[in-house]
């Protein structure tokens, strides 16, 4: 597979198209590049614009498969076109951009050509896929002349999808990243929540005295499936270094609700890795799922997150010696966010105020995970 580019088509390493067809039905990447199609005379001397028609239009795209960072692709056309066709070139695009041939940057391809290859055929690559992204494709069929230069079938139709979430192995994978940079595991005894004290006043007489719910912001990776989709009630664990209690800063208010650690994290709960990443800054972030078994919570994780062990993992741990009180610790050089998939009552805790500063910048709110971050990121999307 090559680029092309709407500008002028430049190549560093050679003006060809490999010799050789790919190994399967794939679109891979390299770095070769052609001229840019131009139409050509005909053995009659005639332009190739007006046998346009020798080849028929694509029509009827259909899109499968679709992942976080491939999908399939076919088409239909005239039965006598199978035997000229030597290539195919897709015009990928991001739906939301205003010329759908355009990227924001322009050294970024929005062709891709490749030999000809029987249909369905799956076009995969991170560095131009991304999960949760909506695109348009359309193809175009092509015949290589003796002399280098192409004709070209008419576009086919427009049409759309979008890309899916990470998949489990893709979330293992960033489980690793996240356990590789953890650090040591350090004790803690409560879970708390910081907002401001107008919420916790409107949960007392508007919810019963109980913290309802609210839907995962799209904070964090762009592909991780809880975004949008999963509720909770989302909460902290970190202690300072000095004093192993909780700081007393917060970027979401004054008020604190604490609750002891047994409350959420029991041997009747699960736990889930979700998510990894940072917002430009040295501080990363763990997103990690506690749901009551059995709940609808739990049935949403079981099918897209990788379940940790309690007692062995780096992040959150739960151990017990035989007749002794059960031991939390919290990785230390992480920053865990936990999202508890179930309503949670205030009478359960106890609400209290914050004596420091109320740190706004560090705030997680919707924010943006940093995509040049070799620590946080791996080789599929952002």
């Amino acid at each position: 597979m090559v680029y092309i580019r709407d500008s002028c088509f430049s190549c560093s390493a050679g003006k060809h198209l490999p010799t050789d067809p790919p190994p399967c039905n794939v679109i891979s990447s390299c770095s070769i590049s052609i001229p840019r199609a131009q139409l050509t005379t005909t053995p009659s001397g005639s332009l190739a614009e007006s046998t346009m028609e020798f080849l028929s239009r694509p029509h009827s795209i259909r899109i499968s498969e679709v992942t976080c960072d491939s999908f399939r692709i076919g088409w239909a056309a005239e039965p006598g076109d199978a035997g000229r066709v030597t290539h195919y070139f897709i015009d990928l695009s991001r739906k939301e951009a205003r010329d759908p041939n355009r990227f924001k940057h322009k050294d970024v391809p929005t062709k891709l050509v490749t030999k000809a290859v029987p249909l369905p055929m799956t076009v995969r690559g991170h560095w131009f896929l991304s999960p949760r992204t909506e695109y348009s494709v359309a193809v175009q069929t092509a015949v290589k002349q003796p002399d280098g230069e192409y004709l070209v079938s008419e576009w086919s139709e427009v049409t759309e999808f979008c890309t899916g979430d990470y998949s489990r192995a893709h979330l293992q994978q960033l489980q690793l990243k996240a356990g590789s940079i953890a650090g040591r595991l350090r004790p803690f005894s409560v879970f708390y929540r910081n907002q401001n004290h107008e919420y916790f006043q409107h949960v007392r007489l508007q919810c019963g005295g109980v913290m309802p719910p609210v839907l995962k912001d799209s904070s964090g990776s762009v592909g991780s499936p809880i975004n949008g989709a999963l509720s909770g009630v989302f909460f902290s664990c970190n202690t300072e270094f000095d004093t192993g209690l909780p700081p007393n800063d917060s970027p979401y208010g004054a008020a604190r609700f604490q609750i002891p650690a047994g409350r959420l994290f029991s041997p009747d709960t699960r736990l889930y890795f979700a998510d990894f990443y940072c917002m430009y800054t040295p501080y990363h972030y763990v997103v990690l799922v506690l749901a009551p078994s059995g709940s609808q919570g739990d049935c949403f994780c079981q099918d897209r997150l990788p379940e940790l062990d309690p007692a062995h993992n780096p992040f959150l741990t739960r151990t017990q010696q035989e007749g002794a009180e059960p031991v939390y610790s919290h990785a230390h050089d992480v920053i865990l966010e936990v999202v508890f998939a179930a309503p949670v009552a205030l009478a359960h805790g106890m609400l209290g105020e914050i004596s420091g500063h109320m740190l706004m910048s560090q705030t997680t709110a919707n924010a943006k995970k940093d995509p040049s971050c070799k620590t946080c990121n791996i080789s599929v999307g952002r």
